[in-house]
């Protein structure tokens, strides 16, 4: 069994490893060149040879020993320095360029790739995206997540914050008295509202949940009294946020994820916040409901 990865600290022109697997301390600077990655680079014991070579990389990727622009060690080398076939050092990068952490250049080699927060987030939002069954449980996360980041907002937001918000009202309203979609502002409402809070990786996960919420958002901004609704509720959240609010502020955004939830529901649309589903191709089970819906002559039966 491989032991935990303890202080990784890896020359990239490292010379050949110990091979009794023992995870040694590195130590600075020079010595760092002279351990050649004892402690991250050994043989390996284990079956799932590619994820523990993915994983011991990806250490040196994120602690910086491999940093972005400069070439990783061939599959020959990593092969011989880890105690592994070149299949499973092949098989390991495959695994990093997934997750975004390596990019394959032809004719140059494999690089690390730029870290950033949409390395972090863009992988889940493609996750999301194709898994109707999470949908229950994404629509939970908006309600814990966008009251917290309204919560915040109330607590750093800057006049002019406020002020960006309160024109973002006016055009959504603007637009929605002319019956015109208001989608573009519905999405940049919450947009501003995580910039307000300085947290750059909510501001990014924010992003991520706004990309997830386009299909939710022009379905149902067409129903009848949707857009007046979150008219509102983006009203109530930025009172909240100018008396510096921020109990206030979150009870706000939580009332009006709870409004538009029943609205979606009340209207027959399952899924109030992501990859919406009708709700004849998705009857609920429940014996009562069965009772008062309208049957559907279309029905299978």
């Amino acid at each position: 069994m491989v032991g935990p990865v303890k202080r990784p600290s890896l020359s990239p022109a490292g010379s050949a490893v110990k091979a009794n697997g023992a995870i040694a301390k590195a130590g600075r600077a020079g010595k760092a060149g002279r351990a050649g990655g004892a402690g991250v680079i050994v043989p390996l014991k284990k079956t799932r040879l590619p994820e523990e070579i993915a994983d011991r990389i990806r250490t040196l990727i994120l602690d910086g020993t491999y940093t972005a622009g400069r070439p990783l060690p061939g599959e020959r080398d990593l092969a011989k320095r880890f105690g592994v076939g070149r299949g499973s050092v092949r098989d390991a990068f495959r695994v990093l360029e997934t997750i975004g952490l390596i990019e394959t250049r032809h004719g140059q080699g494999t690089f690390p790739r730029e870290l950033d927060v949409d390395r972090l987030v863009v992988p889940l939002a493609s996750v999301l995206t194709h898994r109707s069954d999470l949908e229950d449980e994404l629509l939970d996360v908006r309600r814990m997540f966008e009251p917290a980041v309204a919560r915040a907002a109330a607590l750093r937001a800057t006049p002019d914050d406020v002020a960006a918000l309160e024109r973002i009202i006016e055009a959504q309203r603007r637009k929605a008295k002319g019956g015109r979609s208001t989608i573009a502002e519905d999405t940049a409402f919450h947009a501003a509202l995580a910039r307000a809070t300085r947290n750059r990786v909510l501001e990014q996960l924010m992003e991520t949940l706004n990309a997830l919420l386009v299909e939710s958002r022009t379905l149902t901004l067409r129903q009848k009294g949707r857009p007046e609704r979150s008219i509102r509720g983006h009203e109530n959240v930025v009172a909240a946020l100018r008396r510096g609010d921020a109990h206030g502020a979150a009870d706000a955004m939580h009332a009006h994820i709870d409004e538009i939830a029943a609205l979606l529901h009340e209207d027959g649309i399952r899924d109030p916040g992501f990859g919406i589903r009708r709700a004849r191709k998705n009857r609920p089970r429940d014996a009562n409901h069965e009772k008062s819906r309208t049957p559907d002559p279309k029905s299978p039966r």
